[in-house]
Formats: structure tokens, C-alpha cells, sequence
């Protein structure tokens, strides 16, 4: 096939041939696959393409080619789109659905259906979500929730408190414990909704990069802003993936074609802030073990911080490589420098401003 196409031995097939090769063999390519082979030839201004991109377009690969045509973002789709096929099966259906409540392009959406294998599963947010809220609270405690007014809401090795403040793990575990049922059940609602499907899109090592990255940001954010309280809830990671996914559907609007997607994005910022209601409530209500005060919000707006800048731009890049987006490089370096921020104000501003924290649980 190289050598009839590309008898010089370039690596490149001029766009003619590349039409007249889709042309003799469409038949035998899977009517998603050939609209993307389409939208390739139509998008490139050289007049050739890569061999290469083609075998790794033919392979389920994103080539630089195809990364270039999605950004261009001009291809005409002539057939039916993908929410119009029916005869689908309910694991068909599902996948489309997800597609069409993540991706903003036609285009995305077919390649996704059309590789998605499930392969691995979304594993990241089921295991945190088992893991965290009830292997934890439900074995070792021999209890799911914890209320703050229970004896053992501070005596524990997973919350954050500001005299804990060194024992760094304390930091990423607080995630583990919950004010409650209430401030449970909204966390593991939200999570589970939004988080599984964005995994299923966009796979576990970007989602999990920016759930850990609001969990991080909220704690630090507690410690800077809120220096004696402690802090317990998942609602850092869980407010960086629902605001980012919720930023992703406003700067794509017309794009997005769920069903209900005003109505959907209404009932998550209900949800979202009934919970954030309750936390500010909850932090100035009168504490059951004084003095250490009620447990923070502030990683709330940590985690919301991080959804709308690092987690819009993983969110808005369907599988194209984050290294070469600027705006990517750009909110990476102030995440970084608000990290290096914190860890210096925890080592050095607790002492300087000599604060009177609460006493160790």
C-alpha cells in the first residue's frame, strides 16, 4: 500500500490519493472512522499526510494531524449525527450519553464512541468514593458518618487541624471523614455523577490530577485563610471537578448537546450551594468542643479555584497534549506557586503572627 501511494518513499500520501484510497475502501471502514479520515484530508493546507498519522488514526491513536484538525474545528459532518442512530444497545446508548454530556464537538464525540472500550473503568472515582467514604468510616470506625458532635470527630489520624498542621498526610486525608450525613450524601452524589462520566471521557490520570489538586488546594487554602479550623469532606476535589465541568458546558454552550443541560447545570449549583451554605453555617454555629471551631469552607473555594483554571483546560482538551497549551503552562505555574506559598506561610506565618490555635485532640 506505501509503495502504490508513495512510490518516492517520502512517508507522505498526497490528499488526492488519500481521497481516492478512502473512496475505494470506505465501505470497509466503520462510517465514524471514515468521517474523521474526512474531516483530516479536509483540514490539511499541505496537500499531504503522514503515513504514519494514518496507521496511528487506523489504530485508535491521536495523531499531531488529527490534534490539529480538531482545533481548527471547521469540518463539515455530512452524515447523521451520532444521537440520531437508533438499534443501539444499552451499554451504546450509555457511552453516546456520556459523550454528548462531556463533549462539545461532533467530531469528539464519534471518536469517542467509537474507542471507547471501557478499558480500563473508571476506577479512580469509584475506588475514592467506596474507599474514602465507607471501607473507612464504616470499618474502622464502625460507623459511616461521623458527626461533628461525636466524641471521636477530632481524635483521629485523617482530619486536618491547624496544631496537626506538620503531619502532612493530614492534608490529602481529611477527604476521608464528613460532617455528617448530609454533607456525605451531597459529596458522594456530585462525585459520582460527574466524576465517573468525566473519567470514562477523559481517563483516570486527569481527573485524578485535578480532584487531588482541589483536595490540595483546599486544605492549603484552610490553613492560609481560615488558620484555626480544622477541615473534613471531599468537597475540595469534588467542587474542582463539578465547577470545571459546569465552566467547560458555559464557554461550550452551543456546542453541547445534552438533554436538560440548563436544568442539569441548575441543580448542581443547588446542590453545590446548599452544601457550601450549610459549611459557612456550620463554621460559625456555636462548636461542640470548644474551642476548636467547626470544621472550614474554605476548601470549597480551593477546590472551585482549581475546577475553573487547571481543570477547564484538561476539561476543554479531549485527549490532545496538555504540554503544548500555554494557558495549560501558565495556570500549572500559579498553582505551583500558591503550593510553595502555602507551605512556607504554614511553616513561618503561624509563629510570626503568634496565634492562639486550639489545643491538639
Amino acid at each position: 500500500l506505501l509503495s502504490q501511494f508513495d512510490p518516492d518513499n517520502t512517508g507522505y500520501i498526497s490528499t488526492e490519493k488519500f481521497r481516492s484510497l478512502l473512496q475505494r475502501h470506505g465501505s470497509e471502514l466503520d462510517p465514524h472512522k471514515l468521517e474523521v479520515l474526512l474531516a483530516l484530508a479536509d483540514s490539511n493546507s499541505e496537500g499531504r499526510i503522514c503515513y504514519q498519522d494514518f496507521v496511528n488514526l487506523m489504530s485508535n491513536k491521536r495523531s499531531n494531524s488529527f490534534r490539529q484538525a480538531i482545533l481548527q474545528g471547521n469540518r463539515r459532518l455530512c452524515s447523521k449525527a451520532l444521537l440520531e442512530e437508533t438499534g443501539l444497545s444499552l451499554s451504546q446508548r450509555l457511552i453516546r450519553h456520556v459523550a454528548y454530556e462531556t463533549l462539545p464537538r461532533e467530531i469528539d464525540r464519534k471518536w469517542y464512541y467509537d474507542s471507547y472500550t471501557c478499558c480500563p473503568p473508571p476506577w479512580f472515582m469509584i475506588t475514592i468514593t467506596i474507599v474514602a467514604f465507607f471501607l473507612y468510616n464504616g470499618v474502622v470506625l464502625d460507623r459511616f458518618v461521623l458527626q461533628v458532635s461525636h466524641p471521636l470527630y477530632l481524635k483521629n489520624a485523617l482530619l486536618y487541624h491547624p496544631q496537626l498542621r506538620a503531619q502532612a498526610w493530614r492534608y490529602l486525608t481529611y477527604i476521608f471523614m464528613h460532617a455528617g450525613i448530609e454533607h456525605l450524601g451531597l459529596n458522594v452524589v456530585l462525585q459520582l455523577l460527574v466524576g465517573v462520566p468525566l473519567e470514562m471521557v477523559h481517563g483516570a490520570a486527569r481527573i485524578s490530577f485535578v480532584y487531588v489538586a482541589g483536595v490540595v488546594a483546599g486544605s492549603l487554602a484552610v490553613s492560609v485563610a481560615d488558620m484555626r479550623a480544622p477541615v473534613v469532606g471531599s468537597s475540595g476535589g469534588v467542587y474542582a471537578l463539578v465547577s470545571a465541568h459546569l465552566a467547560n458546558i458555559v464557554m461550550n454552550w452551543s456546542g453541547m448537546k445534552c438533554q436538560f443541560k440548563l436544568l442539569r447545570m441548575a441543580v448542581a449549583l443547588i446542590c453545590m450551594s446548599f452544601e457550601f451554605g450549610r459549611a459557612v453555617w456550620l463554621r460559625f454555629h456555636p462548636s461542640a468542643y470548644p474551642p476548636c471551631p467547626h470544621p472550614s469552607f474554605m476548601a470549597h473555594l480551593g477546590g472551585v479555584m482549581v475546577g475553573i483554571t487547571l481543570g477547564v483546560v484538561i476539561l476543554r482538551n479531549y485527549e490532545q497534549r496538555l504540554q503544548d497549551q500555554t494557558l495549560w503552562w501558565i495556570f500549572l505555574s500559579i498553582y505551583v506557586i500558591f503550593v510553595l506559598f502555602a507551605i512556607f506561610w504554614n511553616i513561618f506565618a503561624y509563629s510570626l503572627l503568634d496565634l492562639k490555635l486550639p489545643p491538639p485532640p
